[in-house]
């Protein structure tokens, strides 16, 4: 069963360079604190990686 990634914003990107910002605001991640499912691949886990001191990631089993 593939799996998938829960992001939370934990931290505010507020002052950090641009491309930081258009990451967190790409994965969905507008406000703190709010979270966001995405499927677990390379393209997500590569921006989850680039704003990596912003995120919380919990992995969550896939509904069928």
């Amino acid at each position: 069963m593939p799996t998938k990634i829960r992001v939370t914003l934990v931290r505010s990107p507020i002052g950090l360079e641009k491309s930081q910002r258009l990451t967190a605001e790409a994965l969905g991640l507008r406000r703190m604190n709010r979270s966001r499912v995405h499927h677990n691949n390379p393209q997500t886990r590569g921006m989850i990686r680039k704003i990596a001191h912003l995120v919380a990631i919990e992995e969550v089993a896939a509904e069928a």
